[in-house]
Formats: structure tokens, sequence, C-alpha cells
């Protein structure tokens, strides 16, 4: 039989390749590092390596395509192409950003309850002024999501002898998790926390979870956190309640439109800390999924497929 043709398209694709190279996987590998160059290269692959907000509908229905890996913990945009076959297998890089996420979502918090940004702007006008700090010592996290990034956020939330609850449709306990409720009790839980960090994937059930009547059911001195999706986020709605003061503040990775519109009233909101879209980005991201990458390449090529990793089933 034909060896498997694989195609890795990433910008990075020689580091990505120098792991796989050496994991010597029998088959023949295609590198693009643009998107030009996975184009002329997709009517061969068998497979698609690749993040999933650089793949296109044309890479994915190629009359070969059986297997697409996400670079990324989530597959949203292939999701939503009708032409992918329904015999491809999808597969992400579910968990591998894990401890800069949890890293970026502490940043955010500490950001916006001590009110970093505005001291950033004081040392640049050379300004001393200061004001008391609330710590996050016995405050109370609720984490929207208790899936694989939470199992890295959870630990460090701990670290910092912080209360932690958690609202998942999947799991009803977990490790420093301290209390778990079912997604027909968000409400409790947000209204008993001081940080509610989203890490839900967006899919249809997750759209605008985070809405007016959720907002409204936050403490008024209640932080929101996103380093998940924006779409999770009715925005209109957030921003209303920042402007109300229905919550204190919201620290932002993720946004509905992406970059964020120069005109959105957040970036001039004294309550919000924005950083852009780097919260799955590290220096050793590709070195922290390579384990991954390597396994799930060899149960390919060898036809385990059932050994895949982080599988994504299609309704």
């Amino acid at each position: 039989m034909p060896r498997p043709v694989i195609l890795i398209y990433h910008p990075e694709v020689a580091e990505i390749w120098t792991g796989v190279r050496d994991a010597n996987i029998d088959a023949e590998f295609l590198l693009a590092a643009t998107l030009e160059e996975a184009r002329a290269e997709s009517a061969r692959a068998d497979a698609l390596v690749a993040l999933d907000p650089e793949i296109t509908e044309d890479l994915v229905t190629g009359p070969h395509l059986r297997w697409v890996q996400a670079l990324t913990s989530g597959m949203e945009r292939v999701l939503t192409f009708p032409g992918v076959g329904k015999g491809v297998m999808l597969t992400s890089m579910r968990g591998a950003h894990g401890p800069q996420v949890s890293e970026l979502a502490f940043l955010l918090m500490l950001a916006v309850s001590r009110r970093f940004p505005a001291m950033v702007d004081n040392q640049r006008r050379r300004t001393w002024d200061h004001w008391r700090q609330p710590p996050l010592y016995k405050r109370t996290v609720a984490i929207i999501g208790v899936g694989a990034i939470a199992s890295a956020f959870a630990p460090r939330c701990k670290a910092f002898e912080m209360n932690v609850i958690g609202v998942d449709d999947r799991v009803t306990e977990a490790a420093f998790v301290d209390r778990i409720y079912p997604p027909a009790q968000l409400h409790v839980a947000l209204a008993a926390a001081d940080f509610v960090v989203l890490l839900v994937p967006h899919v249809p059930s997750t759209h605008h979870l985070i809405d007016a009547p959720a907002l409204a059911a936050m403490q008024p001195q209640a932080y929101l956190i996103n380093v998940a999706r924006g779409a999770v986020v009715d925005e209109p709605a957030l921003i209303a309640a920042l402007q109300n003061g229905t919550i204190a503040g919201a620290g932002l990775d993720v946004f509905a439109s992406e970059p964020l519109p120069p005109e959105s009233p957040l970036w001039t909101m004294e309550n919000v800390a924005i950083t852009p879209h780097v919260g799955g980005n590290s220096t050793t991201y590709i070195q922290q999924m390579n384990e991954t990458l390597v396994h799930n390449l060899r149960a390919y090529v060898e036809n385990r497929h059932g050994d895949l990793r982080n599988r994504i089933e299609r309704a």
C-alpha cells in the first residue's frame, strides 16, 4: 500500500517538522508555511495538520482527505464547513494550552482587580498614586467549563488559596474544584463568584452563554475573565453591564470580532483589561503539542484510528 500523504501547514512549519522528523513516522510529509503553498499540495493529502483559524474550506475538501488534526484546542472553523466529508476524522490539540491559558487568566484577574492598567498609565505620566490592593486570597472563582484547561487552572487557583467552583455538563467532580454545578444552575454559580473565568468551547449551547441575565446574576464587585471564545459572551450586553456597574470589570482575551474594532468602547473602559487573543500562544507551544501530534500521526499512519487523541464527533 502507498504511504499516507500528510500535509503540515503552519507559519513555523520547519520547527514542527523537526519534532516530527525525529519520530521516524512512515509517511510522506508535505510542508507548507503559507496558504498558497498549502493549497498547491492539498489535493494530494490524506491528512492535514494546521491551525484551525488558518484552515480554509478548499483545504479540507480534497479527494483523498481522511483526517484533520487541528493545532488548536478547538475546531470551530472547520466544523462550519459543509464540504468536509462525513468520513473525515477530526482531532484537536485540546489541553495542550493549559499552562499558558491559566497564566493569562491570572494576569487578567490581577490586572482588573488591582487596576494595573491605571498603574501603567501613572508610570507613563510619572504620577505617584496608590490605592488599597485586593488580593485573590480567599476569593471565589467560578470556572465555566471544567475540562482539560481547567485541570491546569484549578490547581493554580488553589495555590493562591482561592475557593474554586465550576459549571459543567459532563463532570460532577474534579480535582481542586470544591463544587461543580450543572448548567441549569449557572446563575447560582455566577452569584457566588468574585471572578468568573470562561473556559468553554464555542458550540451552539454556549453561544452567548454569558448574556444580560447571566451578567445580572453576578455580584456587582465581580469580574468576568474570558479566555475562551468571544461568541460565548453577548458583547453588547457585557458593554452595558460594564458601563452600568452591573459588574466591576472584565479581563478579555477574545472578542466577537477580531481584531477588536477601533471603535469598540471596550478599548477605553477603565475597568477592562484587553489582550489580543494570546491565551493559547507561547514560546514553547510547539514543544508542548509535539507529544500529542506525534502520537496521533503514528496512530493514523498505523491505521489505529481508535487511538487518536481528542477526537471530535460531529452531531
